[in-house]
């Protein structure tokens, strides 16, 4: 049975087979997750980046880690919160998704996430870890031999505790 918990810190140090990064639709890096994740990783990851060409917002791609700890970065772009009332919950949900696909199908067995959207892109953060909570688990109960380990890594206490309660009301 695959292992959902969370943790405070930062998640270009944890050693685990994937983090997912919480990219720009020109995976060129950025402020954020996404700068840390790029400054950590070294030039190359940058350089891998222009290759693949871009993602859409709810896609994944992935690409080696290069200096991090992690085999694999797996780039995903949220949606820009604008009230809720423009698909930003099904395309969170497809980001979270499609990040898992990509890592299933690369063997992986340990991952970690952002909070996806909640910086910048201003998505509220208790309802982000809801959808992320429910959509991992949901993944999770269709393909439960792929993945052991998910991460939710959180940058501060309010996102440690809206994943925490995500998780907590998700359990019964």
């Amino acid at each position: 049975m695959t292992r959902l918990h969370v943790c405070k810190g930062d998640i270009t140090k944890l050693e685990v087979d994937a983090i997912v990064n919480a990219a720009n639709a020109s995976l060129l890096g950025g402020g954020g997750v996404d700068g840390a994740i790029h400054r950590a990783a070294g030039p190359k990851l940058l350089e891998e980046c222009r290759r693949i060409g871009g993602c859409p917002t709810g896609e994944a791609r992935i690409t080696r880690g290069y200096d991090l700890p992690a085999k694999w970065v797996i780039h995903t772009v949220g949606p820009v919160w604008r009230g809720g009332g423009h698909g930003e919950d099904m395309l969170l949900a497809s980001a979270y998704r499609n990040s898992l696909a990509l890592a299933a199908e690369h063997d992986v067995r340990s991952i970690a996430f952002p909070a996806i959207s909640t910086g910048v892109y201003g998505f509220p953060k208790q309802r982000a870890a809801r959808i992320a909570v429910e959509t991992v688990r949901t993944f999770l109960g269709t393909r439960p031999h792929d993945i052991q380990e998910v991460i939710f890594c959180c940058f501060d206490a309010p996102c440690v505790q809206a994943h925490e309660q995500a998780l907590a009301e998700k359990a019964g």
